[in-house]
């Protein structure tokens, strides 16, 4: 019993997590500072045992590690192939298990294994790389270590300006972390850098700072730079006996540290040696033989046998030699490549990311002085201008509406590039959503003395399931773009189908017109980003060139394919396939109106009480003289703590919540309000791009949205909408 309790506690023990993963770190620390020691054979044992525990114990941090320290002591011993391999495996294993403190670490190996093939642009992408992740986790050691190889690199790229400017900043940084290994490293750069300028005062200054720091610590191998950046120095100022001296100095530090590197070869290394020894005895021997064979003819025709015998093993050992070479360096090739395109894709996604945030920031503070310009432009020509200002308030107008479209058309092709553009199926009636479209558009074809024709095809069913935004979205564009370059014409729409399986439908639609036509030469680039027929005709009828961009992307994203056929003076026809599928149900009938449809007199506005919650103080002018010629009561704050205090003190019906202010933010504070009255009708007043930002209105509890800029009309109906709900609500309580 005792025995069995012993040998258990022992299996415990030695299978206990904590105790695994402290042998596996004695192993790497020992094997470290046999490196730093030059004893490379011991070294690599001690990696070796820890690689075979961490892999038993599926420790796989454990084990990018010991693949990034066998690739540098693989590159300290020149054997790089092996050195790509080992760090391929570690950079592997630590993307996998997102290690983004030892992969900037492996990032930086690769980038020494490159500054060592002489392939310095390679170098800096992979140093720029680690940069980046040292930077994220806050690692000011290892960034300044990385500095301190870009500098090396710039130096051996002759940029020398700078290579001193990202040496000062490695200084910097190891002074702040009194790290005095990199300082003495820094201060020897300064050295060279200098020598090489031009200023021998300042070379010598920065070189002996340098060297005194590592003789303090006895870094062997920054001292021997300093030597020899110290016999340059007194050579360029006519010291040579000075000079002299310390090249004797560099000389002999050298060769002791390659004898300690040579002493301590790994055993592959120790092998070859004495193989190439061994094969010298060897030949030695069979020469001796040869010369004795020689005497007689039988035995010199063994000896021509067993040499061609031993000519033709060797030539089949050496095309297989060369064979297995061959086929190491593509793999390694391989290798690198792909830790280039991991490199460049991490950079396309930074980009990315980048473009995206600068696009919502932009549109953000483009909205908000837009809301100024279309709101007072309104107020202004509501307030009987003088008759030679309307036109003048009118083009305005007109420029505020110009540049919101436009706003929204990058916004919207930014969202399809950069795959953000969900689909939203849904049962609706077809044709009565076209002859909407229609109705809604007829207006600007009757200015351009146009009839827009429809025709849906009679055997067609006309409920669908599908997502009738984006369908309405590339029939406006197409209608619209028909209608722009039409004067005294027709426009025709058909829809009719081309294919069925089961209950999926494959519909075309067409849009054709007997405008000006496009030529030949333009039509293949008609679906690009900011193309348009040409100069003279964007100059003429005006557009950005973005909404066709915006209807192939959005016909793309549903399936669909999208042509076109034009001559000029003759018309253009632009026609799409997509596939709907068909519902037996009819279109739901919405509940309730979007906007206030009744008698406004109806309604009881004399106790109505709004709270506009807006730090913008143009924005708080022009939402106030709104409400005022609504008839409509309302309170102002400019920050999110004051309007959920002012909730609590008074009794509002309506929340005008601005999203961006000082201190907490409109979707905190609507958060907080929620928190003690859940009925309270609160709208977001917002810039920000809805789409991108809905589940966090939801989440907040928003009533519903009103985007800024807004038209007059539109912001009015939804708060007359609102106030006649909660009428009808305490009516039928």
């Amino acid at each position: 019993m005792l025995i069995s309790l012993s040998v258990y506690s022992q299996n415990s023990v030695e299978n206990d997590p904590e105790i695994i993963k402290n042998r596996i770190d004695y192993h790497i620390t020992q094997a470290r500072y046999d490196i730093d020691s030059y004893d490379y054979f011991e070294a690599q044992k001690k990696l070796d045992e820890a690689l075979e525990i961490a892999s038993n114990s599926n420790n796989k941090k454990s084990e990018g590690i010991i693949y990034a320290i066998k690739a540098k002591l693989q590159l300290i011993i020149e054997e790089e192939d092996n050195a790509i391999q080992s760090l391929t495996k570690a950079i592997a294993i630590q993307r996998i298990i997102n290690d983004n403190v030892n992969i900037g670490d492996s990032y930086k190996t690769f980038g020494d294994i490159y500054f060592n093939k002489k392939e310095y642009y390679q170098a800096l992408d992979q140093y720029k790389a680690a940069k980046t992740k040292f930077q994220e986790e806050g690692l000011n050691e290892n960034l300044s270590e990385v500095l301190l190889c870009e500098v090396k690199t710039y130096m051996s790229l002759k940029n020398f300006r700078k290579a001193r400017s990202l040496n000062d900043e490695a200084i910097a940084l190891a002074k702040r972390n009194n790290n005095l290994k990199i300082q003495s490293q820094g201060l020897v750069n300064l050295g060279k850098i200098y020598n090489v300028l031009g200023d021998n005062k300042k070379a010598l200054k920065f070189t002996n700072e340098g060297i005194q720091i590592a003789k303090e610590n006895n870094y062997a191998s920054i001292l021997n730079d300093g030597y020899l950046i110290l016999s340059k120095i007194n050579e360029n100022i006519g010291d040579y006996k000075l000079s002299n001296k310390y090249l004797k100095a560099h000389i002999k530090l050298s060769d002791s540290l390659r004898a300690a590197k040579r002493v301590n070869l790994s055993a592959d290394k120790k092998i070859q040696f004495l193989m190439a020894d061994k094969n010298e005895e060897v030949k030695k021997v069979k020469e001796e033989r040869d010369e004795a064979n020689n005497k007689n003819d039988l035995s010199t025709l063994i000896s021509i046998l067993s040499v061609a015998l031993i000519t033709i093993l060797s030539l089949l050992t050496l095309s297989l030699y060369k064979n297995n070479n061959i086929r190491l360096k593509t793999n390694n090739m391989l290798h690198k490549k792909n830790a280039e395109l991991i490199v460049a894709k991490e950079k396309a996604e930074l980009a990315s990311k980048t473009k995206a945030n600068f696009l919502s920031t932009v549109t953000h503070e483009l909205r908000t002085p837009l809301y100024a310009v279309t709101g007072l432009s309104n107020m202004l020509l509501d307030e009987n201008p003088k008759p030679e200002q309307v036109q003048h308030l009118k083009s305005l107008k007109f420029s505020g509406d110009y540049l919101l479209t436009f706003i929204n058309d990058i916004l919207q092709i930014n969202k399809i590039e950069a795959n953000k553009v969900d689909i939203e199926p849904e049962s609706f009636n077809l044709k009565k959503k076209i002859n909407n479209i229609v109705l809604a558009l007829n207006n600007s074809a009757l200015d351009n003395n146009i009839k827009i024709h429809f025709e849906y095809d009679s055997d067609l069913p006309e409920n669908f399931v599908a997502d009738q935004l984006k369908i309405s979205q590339i029939l406006i564009n197409l209608i619209g773009n028909s209608i722009k370059f039409t004067k005294d014409g027709d426009i025709w729409i058909r829809v009719y189908k081309i294919e069925q399986k089961n209950s999926t439908y494959t519909l075309r639609f067409e849009v054709e017109d007997n405008g000006i036509g496009i030529s030949q030469e333009k039509q293949d680039k008609m679906f690009e980003s900011f193309s348009q027929g040409s100069i003279q005709i964007n100059r003429k009828y005006g557009g950005t060139g973005l909404g066709l961009s915006i209807v192939k992307g959005l016909i793309d994203i549903l399936k669909g394919d999208i042509y076109m056929k034009s001559e000029l003076g003759e018309g253009t026809t632009f026609y799409f396939e997509i596939p709907l599928e068909y519902s037996s149900t009819e279109e739901p009938n919405e509940i309730g109106s979007t906007y206030f449809d009744g008698d406004t007199s109806e309604l009881d506005l004399t106790n109505v009480k709004i709270l506009v919650v807006e730090d913008n103080k143009i924005n708080q002018m022009i939402t106030k003289k709104i409400l005022t010629k609504m008839n409509l009561v309302c309170d102002i704050v400019d920050n999110g703590e004051e309007a959920v205090e002012m909730i609590k003190a008074n009794k509002y019906n309506i929340i005008l919540m601005d999203i961006h202010m000082p201190g907490i933010s409109g979707i905190e504070a609507t958060k907080r309000v929620r928190a003690f009255d859940k009925e309270l009708t609160i709208f977001a007043l917002t810039a920000v791009t809805i789409e991108d930002k809905m589940h966090e209105f939801e989440e907040a509890g928003f009533t519903d949205i009103i985007p800024k800029p807004f038209k007059q009309e539109e912001f009015e109906k939804k708060l007359y909408n609102a106030l006649a709900r909660k009428k009808n609500t305490s009516t039928s309580a």
